[in-house]
């Protein structure tokens, strides 16, 4: 009999276990949390840093005012090179917005460059020709589209460029080397384009690098060199200014969150 008893009490516990199992849970489903998608799309603001290689060519027409057997004989360098590394560094604005692995953006920056180069070279006669370059800030406003894998992505770039660009050309005397005998400047704010291309890394949701190359070119600039020297015979002179140049830089961007 007691044997029996504790059969029936066996099968009792087995049940309400079983019952209970099937019973629905108090607690719910227990979901694990997901990490946020990375997006590129969103505001920006940044700093940059680099160097600038200016390529520029200068070339004059024209000739001396005295002359030998009834022939203008003096001229000015025809064309010269004025290279100079300098360096570059602001600030830049953006905007990205991304579909799928295409990111479209637009982006303006503003930079300030320590370009002052200078060239010179002596003539037939013996005349000293010099002339100097300077490029006080570079701005550019620009599109951009570029390839997104995850947290990488490459893009090319174009827009518009712009610089506050001077420009001189002085001509010196062959027998009083130190006597200006002609001299032309201009100074003012020059417009062209820029194209390149670089690539960024968000190291976080809200911070980036990126390393980047643009091409510049701000046009050729036509300067007069009017004489100095009325002592001298009419003559005349006209420079052109080649304004163009690369840039390769580094800058950090902090990109404001879209989660």
């Amino acid at each position: 009999m007691t044997k029996g008893i504790l059969a029936t009490l066996a099968l009792v516990a087995l049940g309400g276990t079983a019952f209970a199992a099937d019973l629905p849970s108090r607690k719910g489903p227990v979901y694990a949390p997901v990490a946020p998608i990375f997006t590129w799309t969103g505001f920006y603001v940044g700093v940059n840093a680099g160097a600038v290689f200016t390529d520029n060519t200068i070339r004059t027409e024209g000739t001396a005012p005295f002359t030998i057997g009834n022939v203008l004989a003096e001229r000015r360098p025809s064309s010269i090179g004025n290279d100079e590394v300098g360096f570059i560094g602001g600030a830049q604005i953006g905007y990205n917005y991304q579909m799928g692995a295409l990111v479209i953006g637009a982006e303006a920056d503003i930079q300030y460059t320590d370009i002052n180069s200078r060239t010179s070279r002596v003539g037939t006669s013996g005349a000293n020709s010099v002339f100097n370059q300077e490029m006080d800030y570079l701005g550019t406003v620009r599109l951009k589209v570029g390839y997104a894998m995850d947290r990488f992505m490459v893009y090319a770039t174009g827009g518009l460029a712009y610089g506050d660009v001077s420009n001189r050309a002085t001509f010196f005397n062959a027998a009083v080397p130190t006597q200006v005998d002609y001299i032309g400047r201009s100074s003012d704010v020059e417009v062209g384009y820029t194209v390149g291309a670089g690539l960024e890394y968000a190291f976080t949701n809200n911070l980036s690098l990126k390393a980047e190359y643009l091409y510049y070119d701000l046009g050729t600039k036509k300067v007069p060199v009017v004489q100095q020297n009325l002592a001298l015979a009419p003559g005349s002179y006209v420079s052109r200014f080649d304004n163009d140049g690369h840039i390769v830089r580094a800058g950090l961007n902090y990109r404001f969150s879209t989660f």
